[in-house]
């Protein structure tokens, strides 16, 4: 475990976020991996299949992350506060409560799965394959959810090097799935979508069992997850609402991340029906350009989960100070890397696009690169946006990420059907740019004003 209120804020950070930095770059090497799989044995048309439906996933995988995450900023918050047994009752609240959300989705998505594909205008060539993928990936949701949340646990109590480890495990079981699945045994893109699967059930059972044999906090035993009484009890009794207060609280922190992430994928979503009438080489071009930006983004969600944990341990000690030189050093770190972002997608980025695909189509390369070199010009926007809309969240500050989320939707989904009919793709490239303009505006009024950091001086 690792207390982040005590100690120079800059090394805690960094010792912090660099094992949260590996990990995302092993998920995102993994991710461009399969999508090479898939492209080179399986041929540009499985690629397409797997591209429409991406938006689709990552809405789901990403809400319950958000979930899992929202949730550990409650668990953080009750560790910088030395409220333990507030830990372990933050942590079981988050298991039962996170499943039950996980398994709605998964019936509700399965239910309604061709209608949804429907609606995200995957043609009728791409359809049965794409159902066969997405199906499974589907199927595995509430094991992706227990691994996330896990994982964010670990995470709110200062340990980020064993998410890395399991995560390092996952994905080499991951990828050595995708070469049995689609390679040996030639089960197509339903082959990678059942490696995907596996290797997150298997780095749920190796997580979980570690935590309950290094951590007595994160420890639980089926009173804990079944019996309310024996909860309260251990709380001292805080109050007589105090179960309910905290399911409360939970259900705050973990549906405001859940609905922000969700609010941004929607309007992906939606950008991504216009995108899938544009043709096959531009869903394959995009499908490109959006995993190189994973990539290059990747920064971003580092120093967003580690101001999350670093804010809600803070805050929850007391420590306004700290809090405010935090978030200052992980806006300045992300701005280097946006730079180096820059720089690559303007001297490599058409050797990425190949090297991602494993295309040698003209159209594919051009226009992913295009997107490149104009989306990563305005990544200091992004960064911003990042590091105080997650800080905000470690603070207990939900409405305001809400509204700017709800901003970058709208903005997608208005452009969606004006500037991609009107210009193409041209229109999906600066789609972005122009909404990140617009979601940081509430944010930073608020950063400069929430009471919370006014208490000893001005805001941020």
């Amino acid at each position: 475990m690792k207390d982040l209120t005590k100690g120079k804020p800059s090394r805690l950070i960094l010792a912090f976020a660099i094992p949260i930095f590996m990990a995302n770059i092993l998920q995102l090497t993994y991710s461009i991996v399969d999508t090479r799989i898939v492209g080179s044995y399986l041929g540009e048309n499985s690629l397409a299949a797997v591209g429409a439906t991406t938006t689709l996933s990552n809405l789901m995988i990403g809400f319950l992350m958000g979930l899992a995450n929202g949730f550990a900023i409650i668990t953080a918050q009750k560790f910088g506060a030395r409220d333990y047994a507030g830990v372990k009752k933050s942590f079981a609240l988050s298991i039962k409560m996170g499943c039950i959300i996980a398994l709605a989705i998964t019936v509700l998505c399965l239910l309604f799965l061709r209608q949804i594909l429907g609606f995200l205008n995957v043609s009728n060539d791409l359809m049965g394959m794409a159902v066969s993928y997405i199906f499974i990936i589907i199927a595995g949701l509430v094991a992706t959810f227990l691994y996330d949340a896990c994982a964010a646990a670990l995470r709110a109590l200062g340990d980020t090097v064993t998410p890395l480890v399991i995560l390092a495990v996952s994905v080499c079981l991951n990828m050595a799935g995708d070469i049995f699945f689609v390679v040996v045994l030639k089960a197509g893109v339903a082959g990678a979508a059942i490696a995907t699967v596996l290797a997150q059930v298997i780095a749920f059972i190796v997580c979980y069992v570690y935590m309950v044999k290094r951590y007595e906090l994160l420890r639980l035993s089926q009173s804990d997850l079944f019996d309310s009484q024996i909860l309260r009890r251990r709380m001292k009794l805080c109050g007589e609402n105090c179960d309910t207060v905290m399911k409360m609280t939970m259900l705050k922190a973990g549906l405001s991340m859940a609905f922000m992430s969700s609010l941004v994928n929607i309007g992906s979503l939606t950008l991504q029906t216009a995108i899938n009438r544009l043709g096959q080489d531009i869903i394959v071009a995009h499908t490109a350009a959006r995993k190189i930006s994973e990539i290059f983004m990747v920064m971003f969600t580092v120093f967003g989960q580690t101001m999350a944990t670093f804010c809600g341990q803070n805050i929850g000690a007391g420590e306004v100070a700290r809090v405010k030189k935090g978030i200052k050093l992980a806006i300045f770190y992300t701005c280097i890397w946006c730079t180096m972002a820059i720089i690559a997608s303007y001297t490599i980025g058409p050797w990425l696009v190949k090297l991602v695909t494993g295309t040698n189509n003209p159209i594919v390369i051009k226009n992913a690169t295009n997107y490149l070199k104009f989306d990563t010009l305005f990544y200091y926007v992004t960064a911003v946006i990042c590091i105080v809309r997650n800080a905000m969240q470690g603070l207990g500050e939900q409405i305001t990420p809400l509204v700017s989320s709800s901003l970058e939707m709208v903005g997608k989904i208005v452009i969606a059907f004006t500037l991609v009919p009107l210009l193409g793709y041209t229109g999906v490239i600066v789609a972005e740019p122009i909404v990140w303009f617009i979601m940081v505006i509430p944010l930073l009024v608020k950063i400069y004003t929430m009471p919370v950091l006014r208490k000893q001086g001005h805001g941020i």
